[in-house]
């Protein structure tokens, strides 16, 4: 039967993902993500079936949210049983991003989803490690200050996550507008003329055909 591996995310405006690309190197073996890859994760899915991948996005379109102003606020990173394991950017103010990505997981929820019970930290990936990966700390230290300008958030977007050779590649399903903020005039929304945002005519997720056996 044909699956789709989903999550639902944030993707940040090209100035942000400029300066995030800018500050991503000194760590010897990491697997940077490339500008593609850069997102802020509301909601992790997982692999569920075309049917269950359309009620999903027909789910997220009844999705009422005011878009959200954020900005870059340092790095830091994961560990995984005591050894570095991902670094990432912060993301804040996090009380607002929280807000959304309580009301994703509600809707996901009503269509049979199981809740999510791992606390949410807004961040957005840079890079994955290995056991041979490092040392973390000097990048750690000289990205500690990494910041940019508010921006503005407006759109949800359904990813779906398809592994390749070189890592996943994240191709969006379905965008969600939020609600403007009083601030929006203000500061610069995702970019919204790349190829990958203008085919989002539809909110129904493309059947596969099954693997074969």
């Amino acid at each position: 039967m044909s699956t789709h591996r989903l999550f639902v995310a944030l993707r940040p405006p090209r100035p942000v993902r400029e300066t995030l690309v800018a500050a991503m190197h000194g760590i010897s073996g990491a697997r940077w993500q490339d500008d593609e890859q850069l997102h802020l994760t509301l909601r992790f899915i997982g692999e569920v079936d075309h049917h269950r991948a359309e009620d999903i996005a027909a789910a997220l379109g009844s999705l009422h949210a005011p878009a959200v102003t954020a900005r870059i606020a340092g790095v830091s990173l994961f560990e995984r049983r005591g050894q570095p394991h991902m670094v990432w950017a912060g993301v804040e103010p996090a009380e607002p991003l929280a807000a959304l990505n309580r009301k994703v997981d509600q809707l996901l929820v009503r269509v049979g989803v199981v809740p999510e019970t791992r606390a949410f930290l807004p961040h957005i990936t840079l890079a994955r490690l290995n056991r041979s990966a490092g040392p973390v700390a000097p990048f750690l230290a000289l990205n500690s200050d990494l910041a940019s300008d508010p921006f503005i958030l407006g759109h949800v977007t359904l990813y779906e996550s398809e592994m390749g050779h070189g890592g996943s590649r994240y191709h969006p399903v379905a965008r969600y507008p939020l609600a403007d903020a009083t601030s929006a005039a203000r500061y610069p929304l995702a970019d919204a003329t790349s190829a990958a945002a203008t085919a989002l005519t539809s909110s129904h997720v493309a059947a596969k055909p099954s693997s074969s056996p």
